[in-house]
Order: structure tokens, then sequence, then C-alpha cells
């Protein structure tokens, strides 16, 4: 399955939220929306500095995916940004390709 990362930024709200509920009701909460949609949850953390939390999941397609972000998006609380991560075989794989390139300009 692919692996994401998702950085997370609470607003205000979502901070009152974990103030109240701490952060293992959080972890327990992203779990549960993760395997709802066919994921595993692999690693969460929180951070001090421009995020507030990292996730690490295994879902299984950027539809799934999607449907994360979308469903933790549209509750007003956070705000998300997910990368898709690649193993170091997906790159070697990559490096394989061959195709034309043409540069801007050129």
């Amino acid at each position: 399955m692919p692996k994401y990362l998702f950085e997370v930024q609470y607003n205000v709200e979502g901070l009152r939220g974990l103030k109240s509920q701490g952060g293992t009701a959080r972890v327990e909460a992203s779990r549960a929306l993760i395997e709802e949609l066919g994921g595993h949850l692999e690693s969460f953390h929180f951070a001090f500095g421009r995020n507030d939390a990292y996730l690490i999941a295994e879902l299984p397609s950027n539809v799934a995916t999607a449907a994360v972000d979308l469903i933790a998006g549209t509750s007003g609380y956070v705000n998300t940004r997910t990368t898709v991560l690649l193993t170091p075989e997906d790159l070697d794989e990559a490096a394989k390709a061959q195709a034309t390139y043409r540069p801007p300009g050129a």
C-alpha cells in the first residue's frame, strides 16, 4: 500500500479540542478515520513549529487519501497537506524509466 505523510495544522478550535481531550484521543480519532478508509496509521507525532502534527499512514489509493483530507479538512478544525512517500525501490524503478523530454524554450 502507498504511504503518505500528512502535515497537520490545528486552528484555534482544533487546539481547544486537543487541550480538552489530549493527544491520545486525537491519535485514536485519526487511526479510526484512516482504518475506516482501508488504511493503517504507521506513526503520529505532535511537533513544535509550522505544523502541529505529522502522520505517516498507508492507504489503499489516492482516492482514499483524498477522502482523509476532505473529511478532516471540512471539519473546520484542521488544515492538512499531504505528500506521497516513495520507497527506495520505487525510486530505483523510476530511475530505469526512459522517456523523451523537451525543456521549456528548447
